[in-house]
């Protein structure tokens, strides 16, 4: 790789967060006052991926519980990649695929918000945790790329990343996730 690759890397990131951020700031603002709501109402938000999802995930709710730009209240948030006795022997006794399903048993309840990541919407263990989710009655969310895969149909704010490479998405998913803590820190913990 030399100079000009990496600044042909650069460029498509920046063009791409701008044209996604001017088409989807509504959707962002709209979902954040949605989570932000169910916080208000005694909800928590659970939230899951796999790999840097994970990350994302772990970040997300981090920034919800510590804080995020200023001084709040915690607010109740849930990385269901956290925990790897919790995960090792979900994914041992029980299957990979019901990683986040089982831990949305134990942790979901209706006016709760559901988070899962998945840059392709094919996640299995997404998948089946968001069908889950509705099921009981939460809100549920979906941060995808590449058209959204099976993860669409599944969720109630789809915010889908038009890229198919998966560092591209993932960096738009970043900021994805400081926006919508910022909205929901701003109208969830005042």
């Amino acid at each position: 790789m030399d100079e000009a690759e990496v600044r042909r890397i650069a460029a498509d990131s920046i063009a791409l967060k701008q044209r996604f951020f001017e088409e989807s700031a509504g959707l962002l603002v709209r979902a954040g006052r949605a989570v932000a709501e169910r916080v208000r109402g005694g909800g928590q938000v659970l939230v899951f991926g796999n790999g840097g999802s994970a990350a994302d995930a772990q970040h997300f709710a981090a920034e919800l519980v510590g804080r995020f730009l200023r001084e709040r209240r915690a607010l109740p948030a849930l990385a269901l990649t956290s925990d790897p006795s919790v995960t090792t022997a979900i994914g041992n006794d029980l299957g990979y695929d019901r990683l986040f399903s089982r831990q949305l048993e134990a942790h979901g309840r209706a006016g709760d918000v559901a988070i899962g990541i998945s840059t392709s919407g094919r996640s299995r263990n997404v998948l089946e945790a968001l069908r889950l989710a509705r099921s009981r009655g939460l809100l549920t969310i979906g941060l995808t790329g590449a058209g959204g895969g099976e993860l669409g149909p599944l969720v109630d704010f789809l915010i889908d990343v038009p890229h198919r490479e998966t560092p591209r998405i993932q960096e738009v998913h970043g900021m994805v996730v400081h926006i919508l803590c910022a909205l929901i820190e701003e109208e969830a913990a005042s």
